[in-house]
C-alpha cells in the first residue's frame, strides 16, 4: 500500500491508507483529524484522473459537488457536528439508482441526458449517514448482463487484466473499488450483479435477504413508466439492493444504513440486523460444495475453494460436504432462469421483434437456454404462480437445513473473469475457459441458488488463479439472518487475509 497516513502524536494513533483503506478506517481518520474529508475526496479524484482511463469505471463524475460537500463536512466537524457513520466518506453509486441533480442513465441511450429530481431511498439513506457521492459507476443496459458495457459510457475493464470483463451488472463499481476510487459502492443483484463483479475484481459484496433493502428509485423500469416513490416490493421476487466494499466490516456497516422498511412501511415496523449465530469461528457448523455436474467448476477454482474449506477445518470449523435434502441445483436454475426472464419482460429491450428473433435460435446447440428464457419473457400469471410456489418450497428446504447448519459455502462462479464478449445474441455467447468452452448461461448458475431462495450471500476473495485473476467464494446464510453470513465472512477474512489491490494501481 503506497500512501499510509499516520496521525500526529497529540492525536489518537491511527494509520490510514487513503488509496485502499476501509470505509470504517476512512471515517475514523476523518473524525480524528488524520485527513480531512476534502483532502480524501480530492485524493480519490486524483486517483481517478491517473487510473480510470485504463478501466473506464464511471458514467458520470461528480467532482465539483463532491468537493463542495466535503468542505461542508469538514466545516461542520470543526464546529462539533457529525453527520453520521459515513461522515465525509467518498462513495460510489451504481448508475441504476436515481440521484437528485446527477445524471442517471442505467445504460439506456434514451436516458443519456436524464437528470432525476429525487434520490432513490437507499441513496438518501447513504447521504443522510454523511456520505459524499464521487460519481455514478458503469453498468450494462438496464442492468441486464454480467458484463459491463453500453453505448452511453462504453466498456468497463477489469483492473486485474484489462482484456477481461469486470463482471456485471455492478461491474463499474467493483472495478472502481478494486482500483481505489472510493470506499463503498451501492449495487444491486438479480443475476449475481453484486456477487459476480466482486468475485471477478477481488472485492467484497453482499446480496442481502430478499426485500430487506428498499428498491424504490432503482431502474428499470424506466422513470417515465413508474414513479420513483412507488413501492414495488410486492412485485419483487428476486432482485435485491446491497453494498460492495473492500472489507466485510464495511459491508455490514453499509447494510445497517440502507436496510429497513420503505418509507411508507416504516410507520408500522422496524428492522434490525439479527445477531450472528456464533461468537467464534470454531463454533460454526457449515455445509459446502466445491463442484457439481449441473455446472462444472474450472479445476483451478475447485482447488481454491477446497483449500479454503480445509483452512476452515484446521481452524476447528465443523464442515460437511453435500447439498441439503430436497435441493436439486439443476431444477433450481431452471426455475430461476424463467423467473429471471419474467423480471425483465416489461423492459423496452424485449420487444416482440426481439422475442421473435430469440425464437429463431431454438434449434441451435444452446437452444434450450433460448427457449427457457423466451418462456420466461412470455410467462402467464398461472405459470408464474407455479414457479413461485416452487421457489418458496426451495426456501423451506434451506430453512430446514439451517436448523442444523449455520451457513453454506459454494463457488461464486464456474469461471474466473473472462475476455469481453458482446455478441448481441447473449445466450449464444461462448466463453473460453481453461478447461474448455462454456455457454454464457452457465455463468449464471452458481448465483441462482441463493437468489431463488431469497437468502443472504456474501462474496469474499479467497485466492487467485495462475494468471493472477481473483477468485471469490459465496457464503450463503439463513433467510433473514444476514448477520450470520457477514460474521462468518469477517472471521474468514481474518484467517484468509484482507483485500489485495491489483498491480499497477
Amino acid at each position: 500500500m503506497k500512501n499510509k497516513i499516520s496521525s500526529s502524536k497529540a492525536a489518537p494513533r491511527i494509520k490510514f491508507d487513503p488509496d485502499f483503506g476501509t470505509a470504517i478506517g476512512a471515517v475514523k481518520a476523518i473524525k480524528a483529524g488524520v485527513i480531512s474529508s476534502r483532502e480524501l475526496t480530492k485524493h480519490v479524484f486524483g486517483r481517478i484522473k491517473n487510473h480510470n482511463e485504463k478501466i473506464n469505471a464511471f458514467v458520470t463524475l461528480n467532482e465539483e459537488q463532491a468537493l463542495k460537500r466535503a468542505r461542508k463536512a469538514d466545516s461542520d466537524l470543526a464546529s462539533g457536528k457529525t453527520w453520521g457513520p459515513l461522515h465525509g466518506l467518498p462513495i460510489l453509486i451504481k448508475d441504476q439508482f436515481l440521484t437528485t441533480g446527477l445524471r442517471t442513465t442505467c445504460g439506456f441511450t434514451e436516458l443519456a441526458d436524464y437528470i432525476p429530481k429525487e434520490n432513490a431511498v437507499t441513496v438518501d439513506r447513504l447521504l443522510n449517514a454523511g456520505a459524499i457521492i464521487v460519481g455514478k459507476t458503469n453498468l450494462p443496459v438496464g442492468g441486464g448482463d454480467i458484463q459491463t458495457y453500453n453505448k452511453v459510457a462504453g466498456t468497463t475493464n477489469n483492473p486485474w487484466d484489462v482484456t477481461k470483463t469486470s463482471g456485471g451488472s455492478t461491474g463499474g463499481g467493483a472495478a472502481a473499488l478494486a482500483a481505489g476510487f472510493g470506499f463503498l459502492e451501492l449495487g444491486a443483484d438479480l443475476a449475481g450483479s453484486i456477487r459476480t463483479p466482486s468475485n471477478f475484481c477481488g472485492v467484497y459484496g453482499h446480496k442481502p435477504s430478499l426485500n430487506i433493502v428498499p428498491i424504490q428509485g432503482m431502474i428499470p423500469p424506466l422513470p417515465s413508466l413508474v414513479p420513483a416513490s412507488m413501492n414495488r416490493i410486492g412485485l419483487n421476487d428476486l432482485a435485491v439492493v446491497g453494498p460492495l466494499a473492500r472489507s466485510t466490516q464495511d459491508l455490514k456497516l453499509a447494510l445497517e444504513i440502507i436496510a429497513g422498511p420503505a418509507p411508507d412501511e416504516a410507520i408500522a415496523y422496524r428492522w434490525a440486523l439479527p445477531k450472528a449465530r456464533k461468537a467464534k469461528l470454531k463454533d460454526y457448523k457449515i455445509g459446502y460444495v466445491t463442484d457439481d455436474p449441473f455446472c462444472p467448476v474450472s479445476p483451478e477454482i475447485t482447488i481454491i475453494i477446497s483449500d479454503t474449506v480445509e483452512t476452515l477445518r484446521k481452524e476447528g470449523v465443523k464442515v460437511k460436504e453435500g447439498w441439503p435434502a430436497g435441493i436439486k441445483p439443476d431444477e433450481i436454475f431452471g426455475i430461476y432462469f424463467q423467473l429471471l426472464a419474467a423480471s425483465f419482460s416489461a423492459s423496452p429491450i424485449f420487444s416482440e421483434a426481439v422475442i421473435n428473433r430469440l425464437k429463431t435460435f431454438f434449434d441451435t446447440p444452446y437452444g434450450g437456454y433460448e427457449r427457457s428464457y423466451v418462456e420466461g419473457l412470455t410467462l402467464s400469471h398461472k405459470n408464474w404462480s407455479f414457479l413461485s410456489i416452487a421457489r418458496l418450497a426451495g426456501r423451506l428446504a434451506w430453512q430446514e437445513y439451517f436448523k442444523q447448519y449455520d451457513a453454506f459455502l459454494m463457488p461464486a462462479n464456474c469461471v474466473a473473469a473472462f475476455p469481453h464478449s458482446h455478441d448481441s445474441n447473449m445466450w449464444g455467447r461462448v466463453i473460453e475457459a481453461p478447461d474448455g468452452p462454456r455457454y454464457y448461461a452457465e455463468t449464471f448458475k452458481w448465483i441462482s441458488i441463493a437468489t431463488l431462495a431469497g437468502c443472504p450471500a456474501t462474496v469474499i476473495p479467497v485466492g487467485q488463479t495462475k494468471t493472477n485473476l481473483p477468485i471469490g467464494i459465496q457464503i450463503m446464510g439463513p433467510y433473514m439472518e444476514d448477520g450470520t453470513s457477514l460474521d462468518l465472512a469477517m472471521k474468514m477474512e481474518e484467517v484468509l487475509g484482507e483485500f489485495t489491490p491489483p498491480p499497477g494501481f
